[in-house]
This record gives structure tokens, C-alpha cells and sequence, in this order.
């Protein structure tokens, strides 16, 4: 008597698993499936943060002059309401100080951030004429995970002072806004450039120049207009009238008024500063026991935070970035300057997804020596 085969006692999953055993596919399908896997590995971006989408919106309100108390019942309390009528909004977050209201939006988490903004902006847009006397009109900033720094380069010096700094920052800023998938690069700390003009009482006085003027004359001196257009040679040429003040000497050339029949000019009635403006706040960076003890090892110092675009490489992107300010050491960025990476999210995001890529593969290879024994090679 002949056996029975014995598919014939086999399921529907006992059918399949035959056909792929016996199949010359079954090996390309693992091969396939192997590649794709190690594709999806080395092509999915790695994040430090986690990407959820929660859209955010900033909804600032200036009302100078007017007391805390004011502006919270004239512009934050009807604000609110309108926010609130915006479909998809979860919370909203309020604060009031004098002049000024500033409200967060909270979406919903999942809702599009692009529809949401458009939604926001409408509502905002069609309630202008509610405004109250004395307000703006609201400044609307949305915020995303993606806003958050994932690289920060602080430039420390002995030598410089933080207007130096600042400057050679500016230019490191030009240069990394260039890099790839960089979507902001903001500056942190030094002293900007300021032209200040410091006023004499008694020139002023002598010479009939009254302060309130000033102001009006150096706003109408420091402006560029288009004045029209001319065509020659088959080409068309843009005439502008005026320009802008650019040194102290454009500020002191400035007419101040006129006393005698002559010309008096704001340099006559004022002193012209150009240097660094009036320090509100001090940013010092130092290592070691010394600067946590006290001042004797920090030095002034200016940080350059980078932030990504959405849904590109944390990694790729402050790789790309690390090596563009190393390859500017000594031409850009001098000698004496040093740069300490003060945040670096795509170091710590490989390390995250290393260590967990290296525990899928533990168990990986773990699962597949239980079938191994279990179910055999095959």
C-alpha cells in the first residue's frame, strides 16, 4: 500500500509554507525583503524630537501706553473669544503685560498645520474692524517641532569683545544660512552695531534746534524712493531719489535746521557715535572649575543656533553644518577665536537610533535561532 503524501493533511497555512519551502522564489523574496529593510535603515531621518503634529501659533497685539488691566479687557478677552471659534483649537494660552497681549494657540493634535494657520489668519483678517483705538494689528508667528535648535556653535574669545564677536558671527551666519536643509540660523548674544546720536543742550539751544524735530528729519533722511523711469537703448531704467545713512559721517551731514540764513547740520548740535550699541545683557562661556567658580575663566561670547527643515536628516544636516564652519577656521573665523559645539541634537539622535537599531538586531538574530531549532534550517 502506498503512503499518503502528506500535503495532502496539511492546512491552508501548511500549503503556503510548502510552496514557499520548495519555491527557487522563497531565497529572492528574503534577499528583497533584507535590502529593503537595510534601505529603509540608512534612508529614514533621525530625529531627536519627537515628530508629532501640534500646530502653534504666537498672536502678539502692541497697544503702547495702556495698562495691564486695560489691554487684558480691551483686546486679550476679545481675542480669546475669537480664537476659541477657530474649528480644531484645544487650548488657549493668554498673557498681559502693559502694552502688550500675547496669545498661544494650541491645535488639535493631527490637525494640518497649513490649513490651520490659513483658518487663524481669516479669522484674524475678517475681525480687523473690532481693533480698539491705540492697537495694532495682530502679528501671527506659527511655531513647529522644527523650530527647535538642533546645532549650537558658541564663539569665545580672550582677545575679542562681544562687538567683534558679533560681527564675525553675522559673517559664520551668511555662511551656514547657505548649507542644505538649514532653515534658520539666529544669533545669540554680542553687541550690534548702533549709530547713536547724543544730543548738546547748549548747541541746541543756541543754534534754535528744537528735539522733537530730529526725529522726523533723520526718519525723512534715511529713506530711498522710486522716483520714476526713462527708456533708452531699448532698455528701462529704475530712477530711486534718496538713500539710506550708512556711517556717522552720512548721520552728521544730516540738516538739523536752519539758524543765520545757514544750514545747521545734526553734527553741529551732536555728537555721532558708530560702535557697538548699549549693553542690556552680558553672555560669557568658559570650561572647567575656574569659570564655575567665578569670572577669571569665562570669556565674552556669541552662540549661533541652526535649526532644520521639516523632515530632513538631524544628522546629515548638523554633519553638513560642523564641517562648513571647520572648513572656515582660519579664513573666516580667526585663529584666536575658539568655537565649542554647545548642542549638537544630531549626535545624540545617533546614538538613540544606533542603540535601538542594535537592539532590533539582537532580536532579530535571537528570533531567528528559535525557529532555527525549532523548525529547522529549511
Amino acid at each position: 500500500m502506498n503512503a499518503p503524501e502528506p500535503i495532502r493533511h496539511l492546512g491552508i497555512a501548511g500549503r503556503i509554507a510548502a510552496a514557499f519551502i520548495g519555491s527557487r522564489l522563497t531565497p529572492l523574496v528574503i534577499i528583497a525583503s533584507v535590502l529593503l529593510g537595510v534601505g529603509a535603515v540608512l534612508l529614514l531621518p533621525r530625529e531627536e524630537e519627537p515628530q508629532i503634529v501640534v500646530p502653534m501659533v504666537d498672536v502678539f497685539v502692541q497697544m503702547p501706553g495702556a495698562s495691564a488691566n486695560e489691554v487684558e479687557n480691551r483686546v486679550t478677552r476679545p481675542m480669546e473669544k475669537l480664537l476659541w471659534e477657530i474649528p480644531g483649537v484645544e487650548y488657549v494660552y493668554s498673557t498681559t503685560s502693559p502694552g502688550q497681549s500675547m496669545a498661544i494657540v494650541r491645535f488639535k493634535v493631527g490637525q494640518d498645520e497649513g490649513k490651520s494657520i490659513v483658518r487663524l489668519n481669516q479669522k484674524m483678517s475678517a475681525n480687523f474692524d473690532l481693533i480698539p483705538p491705540g492697537a495694532t494689528r495682530p502679528l501671527i508667528k506659527p511655531r513647529s517641532i522644527d523650530d527647535v535648535p538642533i546645532l549650537a556653535v558658541t564663539l569665545s574669545s580672550v582677545r575679542h569683545d562681544p562687538f567683534s564677536l558679533r560681527r564675525i558671527a553675522q559673517q559664520l551666519h551668511d555662511q551656514v544660512t547657505s548649507v542644505p536643509d538649514v532653515s534658520e540660523v539666529k544669533i545669540i548674544g554680542g553687541r550690534r552695531r548702533q549709530v547713536r546720536v547724543l544730543l548738546d543742550p547748549a548747541r541746541m539751544a543756541a543754534r534754535g534746534v528744537a528735539p522733537a524735530a530730529l526725529v522726523g528729519m533723520l526718519r525723512q533722511a534715511n529713506r530711498q524712493l522710486p522716483s520714476g523711469s526713462f527708456s533708452a537703448g531699448n532698455r528701462e531704467f529704475l530712477v530711486e531719489a534718496g538713500g539710506f545713512l550708512r556711517t556717522a559721517e552720512d548721520v552728521g551731514q544730516v540738516v538739523a535746521g536752519v539758524a543765520g540764513g545757514r544750514p545747521v547740520y545734526l553734527r553741529d548740535v551732536a555728537r555721532i557715535v558708530d560702535g557697538p550699541e548699549e549693553p542690556a545683557d552680558y553672555v560669557l562661556f568658559g570650561l572647567g572649575p575656574a569659570a564655575r567658580a567665578g569670572d577669571a575663566g569665562a570669556h565674552p561670547a556669541v552662540t549661533l543656533s541652526v535649526a532644520k527643515r521639516k523632515g530632513t536628516n538631524a544628522i546629515e544636516v548638523a554633519d553638513k553644518v560642523l564641517a562648513k564652519v571647520e572648513a572656515l577656521k582660519g579664513s573666516l573665523v580667526p585663529g584666536d577665536v575658539t568655537l565649542t559645539v554647545t548642542r549638537n541634537y544630531g549626535e545624540t539622535a545617533a546614538e538613540k537610533s544606533n542603540e535601538l537599531l542594535l537592539h532590533m538586531l539582537i532580536a532579530v538574530v535571537s528570533v531567528s535561532i528559535l525557529i532555527w531549532f525549532t523548525l529547522g534550517f529549511r
